[in-house]
């Protein structure tokens, strides 16, 4: 029955530990997307064609203008020209025709008159014989005149006539000549064969030859034109829309052109802000539930009260509300992300928490920055504000450690500047813009401010979180652990023996805390305090009772036991009334659990037949938390052991062994989320501890055995 009733009990401090935290954090989620809402909501206009822009109207996206990049497509393709293939067969074939006739001439001319062979001797006659001999083609094209007036010209002015003509052929051949534009390719040799120092009847005879040489020798090639078209095509970069661009002006026409594009980027259309919206509550949700696993996670291993929820969701908002009011003065020219304080966030959850839920939440609040300075352009991210925010919080969280320090704390500010400015000089060097010296040093200045500016919020911001949220934070701890701390003082004067114990207990339980990982320090300062209430009646405590007579001789058992029993409510109610943390009272109301008084039960028993058991033991609470379990056994072990006389190892093993089965069998730790194996680290702890304080001595000779051992 007692184990369902635990169960029960255990169930019901899950639910209602994961209420603590969800609820929050479900407020939490409710605000981010309030403040970021504008950054992913585009604003839709109802307008018609031919209208005038009341305002001007930006692209919430970027997105590519498919029809007109199909329209420049077809102009692309439209201006190419028709490619032709140029058959340089036609063109030797022209050529050769040209050098046929001036060889059949040249070799007319110089055969010997005395030949045997039967030649003609007059010009008709030769004109007659070349027609003869010359390629049909040739022959029937170039006029018998034209033959005639090469025959009458001397060598030099044929082998000049022949040179011009073919020169003139090859440049109009090689250039192609297509049936549309032979008639100008004739023309375009005819007039440079004009201005040649040639006779006239010559010239006449080159403008016949040429017009039968020049023939369409350039064709239409289907292949080459298409792999141009699709050049062309290829070569034509898509016409994009981009976020942030200017589409429309205002008191501009809205014409066709500006109305279709306001539709494509859906400026036209209410149903598409739906997206974003719900892209917006994806993100924010895994933001809440990352934020969620992780406290839940915390709170497995340390205290993870309503202040400390409280103290993530505050932080969390201050984080996200600097950071949107920053974002509307930032633009393109001034980079105002770069003064944000961003390193605050992190330096404070991890003095409130730990280093771990700080890292982790400094990813979530750098994801934040990237949309929240994303210029309010619908699925876009700042990568540049993402990435830097989330360095200049890692470096703050690794770097900060105990507040109290000056120096440490500087050192932080100095790795956060050096952070920010590599980020900054990362980004400048990345770009392909060109910066001035003044905008770099603008730039750099930000990363200054930022860091101490962060330190600065956050050495501020701790004592409002310890107060006024009940937080007990390291640089709280360490603070109460100053010697000079009036209550610590207090012990010490008036109570010196407990002071030593108290110092004692505090080193044993800080050793065994850190070793099963719970937090030492806390428990190193809860030891200092724990039996504050000594100090109310000292001399009833053995360790103060110096040189006097112990004053429970002169009292009865009960009255003893009532006033041993006391002190830890007596300690309690000196703690609330100096106002120390919760943690520190609660620990020293439960360090002794509900523990028997053995040492006056049994004296009373022995005296008195009738006892009530109950009138001997501490009223509690047990030990609720690892911390105040481990005092619990340090305590007792540290008053046990320095009772003895000749402590050794075996006997300290056996007291330390025999005090922690005693707590166990009495039920003293039931209440605590301590474990077996934890207890066994517990004892192993402080044994090692103990063999260091109680180690074995040389026995140095005193002044008389000096002397015998001379003699």
């Amino acid at each position: 029955m007692q184990k369902k009733i635990q169960a029960i009990l255990s169930y019901l401090n899950k639910q209602r530990n994961m209420f603590s935290i969800g609820l929050p954090i479900l407020l939490l989620g409710v605000f981010c997307l309030l403040m970021t809402l504008s950054n992913v909501f585009t604003e839709t206009y109802d307008m018609e064609r031919f209208s005038t822009a009341k305002e001007a109207i930006r692209s919430p996206i970027t997105i590519e203008n498919v029809q007109e990049t199909e329209r420049r497509t077809r102009e692309a393709v439209q201006a190419v020209e028709d490619r032709y293939d140029i058959s340089s067969e036609i063109t030797q074939e022209r050529i050769q025709y040209v050098h046929e006739l001036f060889d059949a001439i040249q070799t007319l001319e110089a055969t010997d008159p005395e030949s045997k062979e039967e030649i003609p001797k007059t010009v008709p006659e030769k004109a007659q014989y070349i027609s003869q001999i010359l390629s049909p083609e040739l022959s029937e094209a170039v006029d018998k005149e034209s033959i005639v007036a090469l025959l009458g010209a001397s060598e030099n002015e044929r082998s000049l006539a022949k040179e011009l003509l073919t020169t003139s052929l090859y440049d109009v051949l090689n250039a192609g000549v297509r049936t549309e534009n032979l008639e100008n390719a004739v023309d375009n040799i005819n007039q440079s064969l004009r201005y040649s120092s040639l006779k006239p009847g010559l010239k006449n005879a080159l403008y016949d030859i040429s017009k039968f040489a020049v023939v369409e020798n350039s064709f239409f090639d289907v292949e080459t034109t298409m792999e141009a078209q699709k050049q062309a095509a290829s070569n034509v970069e898509p016409v994009m829309i981009r976020a942030g661009e200017v589409i429309v002006r205002e008191g501009q026409t809205i014409t066709n052109e500006i109305y279709e594009k306001l539709s494509l980027v859906g400026l036209l259309n209410n149903e598409r802000n739906v997206f974003p919206i719900i892209g917006l509550l994806l993100l924010i949700t895994l933001i809440c539930a990352t934020i969620s696993y992780e406290l839940h996670t915390y709170s497995k291993k340390d205290n993870l009260n309503p202040g400390r929820i409280l103290a993530v969701v505050i932080i969390a908002v201050f984080m996200v509300t600097v950071m949107k009011v920053v974002s509307i003065y930032n633009t393109s020219m001034y980079q105002f992300f770069l003064l944000v304080p961003a390193a605050t966030g992190a330096m404070l959850i991890k003095v409130l928490l730990n280093e771990r839920v700080a890292i982790v939440l400094s990813s979530l609040f750098a994801l934040m920055g990237s949309l929240i300075f994303n210029g309010e352009i619908p699925g876009a991210f700042n990568m540049e504000a993402g990435i830097y925010i989330f360095f200049s919080q890692v470096v703050g969280s690794i770097l900060i450690r105990n507040l109290q320090d000056k120096t440490a704390i500087l050192k932080a500010a100095i790795g956060i500047t050096v952070v920010n400015e590599i980020v900054i000089l990362m980004f400048l060097f990345l770009s392909f813009e060109s910066y001035t010296i003044p905008e770099i040093l603008i730039q750099s200045g930000f990363g200054v401010a930022s860091a101490f500016l962060s330190v600065i919020l956050t050495m501020g911001m701790i004592p409002y979180f310890e107060a006024g949220l009940g937080i007990l934070s390291e640089s709280k701890l360490l603070t109460l652990a100053n010697p000079n701390h009036p209550l610590l003082r207090k012990i010490l004067t008036e109570a010196p023996g407990t002071y030593h114990h108290s110092v004692m207990v505090a080193n044993l339980s800080e050793t065994a805390c850190e070793a099963i990982g719970a937090n030492g320090l806390l428990a190193r300062v809860a030891a200092y305090y724990h039996d504050l209430g000594k100090t109310e009646r000292p001399h009833y405590f053995i360790e103060n009772q110096m040189g006097i007579q112990n004053p429970h001789d002169l009292l009865e058992p009960i009255q003893s036991a009532e006033i041993i029993i006391r002190h830890p409510y007596d300690g309690a109610m000196l703690l609330k009334k100096h106002k120390l943390p919760k943690e520190i009272i609660d620990i020293a109301e439960q360090h002794h659990g509900t523990t028997l008084l053995k040492y006056f039960y049994y004296k009373a028993k022995d005296k008195y037949k009738d006892i009530e058991e109950s009138n001997y033991r501490y009223a509690g609470p047990k030990p609720q938390t690892k911390e105040a379990a481990v005092i619990c056994i340090c305590d007792s072990v540290e008053a046990a052991v320095r009772s003895l006389q000749e402590p050794t190892m075996k006997k300290i093993e056996e007291i330390v062994y025999s005090i922690i089965q005693d707590r166990l069998n009495d039920g003293q730790l039931n209440e605590c989320p301590i474990t077996i194996n934890e207890l066994h680290v517990i004892q192993k702890t402080i044994c090692e501890t103990l063999a260091g304080i109680f180690h074995s001595r040389i026995q140095y000779p005193t002044k008389q055995e000096n002397i015998k051992e001379a003699n």
